[in-house]
């Protein structure tokens, strides 16, 4: 079964939103590890603000980025919104319906790992309903101060167990989380 991993840029206050503060502590080891995560993925699962943003960045960036261009681009991507009537960046589909059925669809087809970058509201909704199956935290070494936090008001008590940590030499840490079940 395939597992849905959420990805996410962190500040140490938990801030996601526009993450250009993470600019100065990009590194040829941030940069592999990003790359080796979308090759162990084969999709991407993206909430509306997220997918616009990339609809509108990536196909221009094929060229500059190489193969991590290519696999953005090429990825089946699956854009959960209720407002958006269609779109259209190459191999995507729209998820309207039961979020919790149609994710659940997804998780058994074969292949592998489903990505979740951004898209904050989305991974708020799935871990409200238990979707999630891995959450990869790349924190980094900055107080943002204000904006969205991953872990924002509302978000039901979750326990999840550490897996995996990563230190990297600009002081970014990947700290992979499992949930408990």
């Amino acid at each position: 079964m395939r597992k849905v991993v959420v990805s996410e840029f962190v500040s140490l206050d938990g801030v996601m939103e526009k993450p250009q503060w993470t600019v100065q502590f990009r590194s040829k080891e941030t940069k592999q590890f990003k790359f080796d995560e979308l090759k162990a993925s084969d999709a991407l699962l993206l909430g509306r603000e997220t997918y616009v943003e990339f609809a509108a960045a990536w196909p221009n960036m094929i060229e500059q980025e190489g193969e991590y261009g290519r696999m953005m681009n090429g990825y089946p991507k699956y854009v959960v919104s209720t407002t958006l009537e269609k779109v259209e960046w190459n191999n995507s589909s729209l998820i309207k319906g039961n979020i919790t059925e149609e994710i659940s669809k997804l998780k058994r087809q074969p292949g592998k790992d489903i990505l979740v970058f951004g898209s904050c509201a989305l991974v708020q909704t799935l871990m409200q309903l238990d979707l999630i199956d891995e959450y990869r935290l790349m924190v980094f070494p900055v107080v943002v101060g204000n904006g969205k936090r991953l872990f924002g008001e509302g978000i039901d008590k979750k326990v999840l167990k550490l897996a995996e940590t990563k230190t990297f030499g600009s002081g970014v840490v990947v700290l992979t989380y499992l949930p408990e079940r």
